[in-house]
């Protein structure tokens, strides 16, 4: 009686085609591999663009095969001279490669489904590695492959995502979900704004390093983007609700140490947060921006029912529209018009003009021109104003280019309303 095979934990993933490697072809099929493995338990070690090369291939599929138990390869299965992947599969394993007739006849019989002759260059798609389980491909030519290799797996896979797609959840369903032994990947993302990469690692560190006892292990990732930062928990178990008490702990005491400078602990957008915040306070919200040019605003009307909440957003780019809004053009010459007094007073007359709870107020310099010594390219000026006045301003100094200043004062300013909203 032969043994059980191992379970599959980790994969790699190669996706082959030297259009890849160009910046006119992006590689979405790993995407959809990730997601799907994932949800599985199976962890993605990395994942590899590979040029129509057999040697190339071969000797990342080798290198794969030493590191992960299950190596996924995505096209390379067509009919031309570039199309190797077969070939660098057998070269990898020492195999040989055998036409199959089913293949060819397969191949054959679609054709003249369209009225075609098969022409003969199509057979190199029949040429199978030794030993290798045929996938039948309904959407194209290219037949898929299943190669058992000891404590190994590799699954080839054709380029088109049409074709791909379907042959994969076909797999996965068929072979992949067996060799799991159960167990299924399960993540939360927590979404923290207002601190520093290095500074939440100091914070969290500590907490997260005691997560490596055998059978309680949560791994942690930190992702930095423009404005905020996601801190990844995840966990491989084949019990769902010992992973969602494990990650709630593990949330809970992370949510100690960040306090108000953690937005989510579901991955939630800041505008969607934000959102609920107004709807659970019942206040409701008016803009007037300058440099951000209304992308606070839309980013609080990308959220689907945000006309219960915001009132209006004005774009007041000159000194005239602001005059216009209700700034007192007397004010804006005595400060500038990047300055606390009127980014309160733009502030004031949003709330004031429109009868909402709150307005908020945002003028900057995004650049690359217009930045002085005192007033460098980056300073954004904020004001938040409630119907009784003004309630608070703050300004900041971004670095970066025009869109990086403008997405970063936009950010900032949602999360100056969030902080009010969780204040009261």
């Amino acid at each position: 009686m032969s043994p059980d095979p191992a379970p599959l934990r980790q994969a790699v993933i190669l996706a082959v085609g030297s259009e890849l490697l160009t910046p006119h072809k992006i590689d979405t099929n790993s995407l959809f591999l990730t997601e799907q493995l994932n949800a599985h338990g199976i962890v993605v070690r990395y994942k590899l663009a590979v040029s129509d090369d057999e040697d190339d291939i071969a000797t990342a599929i080798r290198d794969a095969a030493s590191r992960a138990d299950l190596v996924v390869t995505t096209g390379g299965l067509g009919p031309t001279d570039d199309d190797v992947t077969r070939a660098a599969v057998a070269r990898a394993f020492g195999l040989t490669l055998q036409e199959d007739a089913g293949v060819v006849s397969s191949i054959r019989s679609r054709f003249a489904s369209r009225g075609f002759e098969m022409p003969d260059i199509n057979r190199r798609q029949a040429l199978i590695p030794e030993g290798a389980a045929i996938l039948s491909n309904p959407r194209g030519t290219a037949p898929g492959l299943w190669m058992d290799r000891g404590d190994v797996v590799c699954l080839l896979l054709p380029g088109p995502p049409r074709e791909l797609c379907p042959m994969f959840e076909e797999v996965l369903s068929a072979r992949i979900v067996g060799r799991t032994a159960g167990h299924r990947l399960f993540r939360r993302v927590l979404t923290i704004v207002g601190r520093t990469e290095s500074h939440v690692e100091e914070l969290t560190q500590p907490i997260y390093s005691q997560w490596r006892s055998p059978g309680a292990v949560i791994e942690t990732t930190i992702l930095a983007s423009l404005g905020q930062l996601e801190l990844h928990l995840s966990t491989r178990s084949a019990d769902p609700d010992q992973a969602a008490r494990l990650l709630d702990d593990a949330t809970g005491a992370l949510a100690d140490v960040l306090g108000n400078s953690l937005v989510s602990k579901d991955g939630e957008s800041l505008e969607v947060v934000v959102g609920r915040l107004l709807t659970d306070c019942g206040r409701r919200i008016a803009l007037a921006e300058s440099c951000t040019g209304g992308l606070a605003t839309s980013r609080l009307t990308d959220v689907p029912g945000s006309s219960a909440y915001v009132l209006a957003g004005w774009v007041v780019y000159s000194n005239e529209a602001k005059v216009a809004l209700g700034v007192d053009a007397v004010l804006i010459a005595q400060h500038g018009a990047v300055s606390e007094p009127v980014a309160s007073a733009m502030a004031v007359q949003a709330c004031r003009r429109t009868g909402a709870d709150y307005g908020l107020g945002v003028t900057g310099i995004a650049g690359p021109g217009g930045g002085s010594a005192e007033k460098p390219v980056g300073t954004v000026w904020f004001g938040l104003a409630g119907v009784d006045g003004p309630l608070r301003t703050r300004t900041f100094r971004f670095t970066g280019e025009r869109d990086r200043v403008k997405l970063q004062a936009s950010q900032a300013a949602l999360d100056m309303l969030r902080r009010e909203l969780q204040r009261v």
